[in-house]
């Protein structure tokens, strides 16, 4: 048995080093990199009309969306080229510059401030980087390291492990929430909490973590941590009638835009809403609703399908990861991508309240396309070094 283990473990590494590209799960890549393509063609129509009324020229932000897909691309190769585990043996160094990025955005005259939230850091040629973005890779990282560790020999996390692991995600989540980032909040909250459930740890310790989240929403309020136009935001949700020029106009506008598309759409470059403008953050959160009204219900779908693509590619590397720390680090990327969509998509259908977060590899914005691909590259990363008895008819 020790003989077989030590020719499979050979014959992974041979595998991953024989050829450049071997071992890449080209179906996940795939639709990250489809995915990627139609953001550009939708972050065009959304800004075209915007941008020639100002006299600017009508390719600026595909020009910049084009270069952070390239970018984020880039990333994602360099990251699937080195072993996962070296995300292991780094992630506390990941997670230390994660808190000093989220410290740095609340310094006063160096954050930046937008959308009432100051999460955004001046960077040179007027991008930004938004720091609560790549933490939620390095969050991700340091709790899989905590929970994949074993101490005599249990199969579940030790309750030590757990507390430790979850009393350090509680610093940069209190970061982010002083950003006034309400949304980012509640994405890096669920995504640790399917990383728990996956670990296999104690149900207590799930049920604790939401009733945590819970108890600190209220005390938050009650602080004035969410702000007012928060607050109007979850109330417009139940009702988006009680304020639709103020706190509901971006519901009702997506939801108007989405449902005049129909089945087949108005049309590339042709939807009255998008062009019009009417629709408020339509190149970043609410992106989902240009696929709506210019290509319809039909083209939405493919949106959703590439998106289910994904999350099976990334399940069935959870599924079969080389060891505890790929198995959660993967199932964390696969939950996190999914939740976000779920968020993203659902405040475009009014289903969900505006939280302000972008849908991952579509919205316009090189902080989300940047750490999604590297999120992206680490799972292939855990893919390339499957056992070679997974052979590809049935990973």
């Amino acid at each position: 048995m020790t003989t077989q283990r030590m020719d499979n473990s050979y014959n992974r590494g041979r595998r991953v080093q024989d050829s450049f590209f071997i071992g890449y799960d080209w179906i996940l890549v795939g639709s990250g990199f489809l995915l990627s393509s139609i953001g550009a063609a939708l972050v065009y129509s959304a800004s075209k009309q915007k941008l020639f009324d100002a006299g600017i020229s009508t390719d600026y932000y595909l020009q910049r969306h084009l270069f952070n897909i390239i970018v984020g691309v880039v990333l994602a190769l360099i990251v699937s080229r080195f072993s996962f585990r070296i995300a292991r043996a780094y992630a506390i160094i990941i997670y230390g510059v994660a808190v000093f990025g989220l410290m740095v955005v609340l310094i006063p005259g160096v954050g930046k401030s937008q959308g009432g939230a100051q999460a955004w850091l001046a960077l040179p040629g007027g991008f930004t980087f938004q720091p609560s973005e790549f933490t939620k890779v390095a969050l991700i990282t340091l709790l899989a390291m905590v929970l994949a560790e074993k101490r005599d020999q249990e199969l579940i996390p030790h309750d030590k492990d757990v507390f430790f692991g979850l009393a350090l995600a509680g610093i940069p989540a209190l970061l982010v929430l002083l950003q006034n980032d309400f949304g980012t909040v509640m994405i890096i909250g669920a995504t640790l909490l399917t990383v728990l459930v996956v670990s296999g740890t104690k149900m207590r310790w799930v049920i604790g973590s939401i009733s945590t989240v819970i108890l600190a929403g209220y005390i938050a309020s009650k602080l004035n941590f969410v702000k007012d136009y928060q607050l109007k935001r979850l109330a417009t949700f139940f009702d988006p009638n009680l304020d639709p020029l103020g706190s509901g106009y971006n519901s009702l506008q997506a939801r108007i835009a989405i449902g005049s598309g129909g089945w087949f759409g108005k049309g590339y470059l042709n939807g009255p809403q998008t062009q019009g403008k009417y629709v408020p953050a339509q190149r970043t959160d609410f992106i989902f609703t240009v696929s709506g009204e210019e290509f319809g219900f039909l083209g939405s779908i493919i949106i959703i399908l590439l998106f289910s693509i994904m999350l099976y590619r990334l399940t069935k590397i959870a599924l079969n990861a080389p060891d505890k720390f790929g198995r959660l680090t993967a199932a964390g990327v696969a939950g996190w991508f999914a939740i976000q969509t779920f968020e993203n998509i659902g405040m475009n259908l009014g289903i969900m309240p505006v939280t302000g977060v972008p849908l991952p590899f579509v919205s316009y914005g090189g902080s989300s396309m940047f750490v999604s691909w590297m999120a992206l590259g680490l799972a292939v990363a855990i893919g390339r070094e499957i056992d070679d008895r997974i052979t590809p008819s049935n990973r």
